[in-house]
């Protein structure tokens, strides 16, 4: 039995969770529940980013504390993990006090990549980031993603010595000890590398953000936001020193969105390098959601909350959609044509009429006994090399084949003609086929649509067929949208 961990990035609570939050959450939790079905001892990590200027300044409008605040948001991505049917057991915040000491039991450890200097630079609140003269300037001196005038900064900070690490970590990817995909993803990263990484701010003035981890050993300062939350994955294994850490760190896969490569790609190898302890093995970079073409933003009132898709259709149907139409190694597009598209037409029509019509079969002509199920031989090589590689839709392409490929065999066999027929024996090996294919089904299906592969495996069970009360993927809402 081996050990496995998948970690998300941790999402920053200034604001509501959406559908692309969902992206980090779905995916992970097919690699965890897919490592535990192989019988993998699993830690599967999510948790929420929140401290920092921006927390702060959300705070303030909200009329509320820091810490009210940041409960108040957490609490709503911890709902949208129970709302997705993710089944993480780990959930980190960054204010945990756990988490607050081991980062600075870090900070110590990596003293000997850490300075005091002044620094100058151009600053936005809202990506809690600096940013270089060249990007200001194209930017006319205002950030596009806030809409607000980047600030001129001069202050003393702590510095990280990343441009140590350049080589380092530019050999651990090549060499594939640090393995990234998509490739487009790792090309961006080994590209940033080539030009040189120089070091970076880790630290700003308590007077200027007091909503934050204290340096240790300088009140004045507290650690930049971007650089303690990277130490989310570490500290909620019990770095260093916890049995948690020791079995299960290297990450086995991390999963991040297309946003903060730089961080996890560079600054956060850098920083365990500087520990001396192993990379995650691999990096799963995924890409954005759009609704109906478009960014998705307030302004334009097109933000979907995960809830608004599943009240209507059901988890499991969100979750194939989100696994399946959208890319796994590009951006993707939501609508509610396509989702009911493929509602209709792969769930219902395909996926939920084979299991329904063979259960009806073997009920009406053999009083719902199966009989012995063969075990199903299908090639499932390829499924598992799409996981492996975290191209989950390509996982469920694989999985479909096997499903169109069985109402083929049954539309060709016409199991009805063979019992007009009388042939018994020959009725009995087609519906236990049936039976067997839906089975294994239902095997590939569970890490992604857990829900239904247990109704399917229950449907057959003990080899009596058990047919499902109303249909396998019910409306729970017939509102028109």
């Amino acid at each position: 039995m081996s050990n496995y961990y998948v970690c998300t990035a941790i999402p920053y609570v200034n604001a509501e969770p959406h559908i692309g939050t969902a992206m980090d959450l779905l995916t992970a939790d097919v690699l965890a529940r897919a490592a535990a079905q192989r019988g993998d001892n699993v830690i599967f990590s999510t948790g929420t980013d929140e401290h920092g200027g921006k927390i702060a300044e959300k705070a303030a409008e909200n009329k509320q504390k820091p810490q009210e605040f940041v409960d108040d948001i957490s609490k709503r991505f911890v709902e949208l993990g129970k709302l997705l049917n993710v089944s993480n057991n780990r959930f980190v915040r960054t204010t945990d006090k756990a988490h607050e000491q081991r980062a600075q039991i870090i900070w110590k450890a990596l003293a000997k990549d850490i300075y005091k200097a002044k620094y100058t630079g151009w600053y936005c609140t809202g990506d809690e980031a600096f940013f270089t003269e060249t990007e200001v300037k194209a930017n006319n001196g205002i950030c596009p993603n806030h809409n607000r005038p980047y600030e001129k900064i001069e202050e003393e900070n702590y510095f990280f010595k990343l441009s140590n690490y350049t080589e380092a970590i530019h050999k651990a990817i090549q060499s594939g000890q640090y393995r990234i995909v998509p490739e487009t993803r790792r090309n961006e990263i080994l590209s940033l590398l080539k030009e040189g990484l120089e070091d970076i701010s880790i630290s700003r003035p308590k007077d200027k953000i007091s909503w934050g981890i204290p340096v240790p050993g300088d009140t004045h300062q507290v650690m930049y936001v971007w650089f303690e939350a990277l130490m989310n994955y570490i500290t909620v294994l019990g770095y260093p020193e916890h049995d948690d850490f020791k079995h299960f760190w290297p990450a086995n896969v991390q999963v991040i969105g297309k946003d903060i490569i730089r961080f996890h790609a560079a600054i956060w190898p850098a920083i365990l390098l500087g520990l001396g302890i192993a990379l995650p093995k691999q990096l799963y970079v995924h890409g954005f959601i759009t609704v109906e073409g478009k960014k998705m933003s307030k302004t334009l009132g097109n933000v979907v909350h995960p809830k608004d898709i599943i009240d209507k259709y059901g988890v499991d149907a969100f979750r194939y959609y989100f696994l399946r139409h959208i890319p796994s190694y590009e951006d993707g597009d939501f609508s509610w044509e396509r989702f009911e598209n493929a509602y209709n037409n792969e769930l219902a029509n395909e996926l939920g009429n084979a299991v329904q019509r063979t259960t009806a079969m073997i009920v009406k002509y053999q009083n719902g006994l199966i009989g012995d199920i063969p075990e199903a031989e299908h090639d499932i090589a390829k499924y598992e090399a799409a996981l492996a590689d975290c191209r989950f839709d390509r996982a469920l392409d694989e999985v479909w084949e096997q499903v169109r490929g069985l109402n083929q065999y049954i539309d060709e066999e016409k199991p009805w003609e063979i019992a007009k027929q009388g042939d018994d024996e020959h009725l009995r090996e087609v519906l236990a086929y049936q039976a067997s294919n839906l089975i294994e089904i239902a095997d590939l299906l569970a890490p992604f649509l857990p829900d239904t592969a247990a109704q399917i495996k229950s449907v057959f069970a003990e080899g009596i067929a058990r047919p499902i009360e109303g249909t396998l993927f019910p409306k729970h809402d017939t509102t028109e949208k």
